[in-house]
């Protein structure tokens, strides 16, 4: 059986400002597993993020959210990682994606970073691509130069009720995130999405 996640990382960045803004994605995904298992998220100057723990009969996982800003998301989970000696196969990092409208959410194993500079500081402090990812549709703003006021910008009712629903939604298959299934879960994920987003040809990519 593959490895069980040993850490989730959701990705975002800190501060009012931006806690209700698309990139901040990963944020309420990690928000909620907290939420389901009871836990409340502690700083940890070390790894500069927040953290907390599932540690049940069942699972044992890390869950994190660096506190250093997207651009230097790598900083915290290679830290982290390295602390408790996570290898990177072991590692989920949860991210907005433009390129998944917003309800779907995906699972992928490895590959590049898209252009998102959360991945792009993992991948390079980490020295590897291969952890896991579970992408988080936001939509695609529909050209290249409003990518970026469309990440740092807070969805509408419908895209925030539907992102929060995807997110809610992948609650379902975290006992096999937890437990090395991860074929298992992606399976079970990617049949609970609507119809695919544009670009999103290959549901095991």
């Amino acid at each position: 059986m593959p490895p069980a996640i040993k850490l989730i990382v959701g990705l975002g960045n800190p501060g009012s400002e931006y806690s209700g803004t698309r990139h901040n994605a990963g944020f309420w995904f990690v928000d909620v597993l907290a939420a389901r298992f009871s836990l409340k998220f502690r700083t940890e100057a070390k790894f500069q993020s927040e953290v907390c723990r599932i540690d049940t009969p069942e699972y044992d996982c890390l869950l994190g959210k660096p506190m250093t800003f997207m651009n230097r998301s790598g900083y915290a989970v290679s830290a982290i990682a390295n602390f408790y000696k996570i290898p990177v196969k072991e590692i989920l990092v949860v991210h907005d994606e433009i390129d998944l409208d917003a309800g779907i959410v995906r699972l992928k194993q490895g590959g590049g970073h898209g252009g998102h500079n959360g991945l792009r500081d993992i991948i390079e402090q980490m020295g590897s691509s291969d952890f896991k990812r579970l992408r988080i549709g936001i939509s695609h703003p529909g050209s290249r130069e409003y990518v970026t006021p469309h990440v740092l910008s807070s969805p509408n009712g419908d895209d925030h009720a539907l992102i929060m629903e995807a997110i809610n939604r992948s609650m379902d298959i975290i006992p096999q995130i937890l437990g090395g299934e991860f074929q298992k879960a992606m399976n079970k994920l990617h049949r609970s999405n609507k119809p695919q987003a544009t670009g999103d040809k290959n549901i095991n990519e």
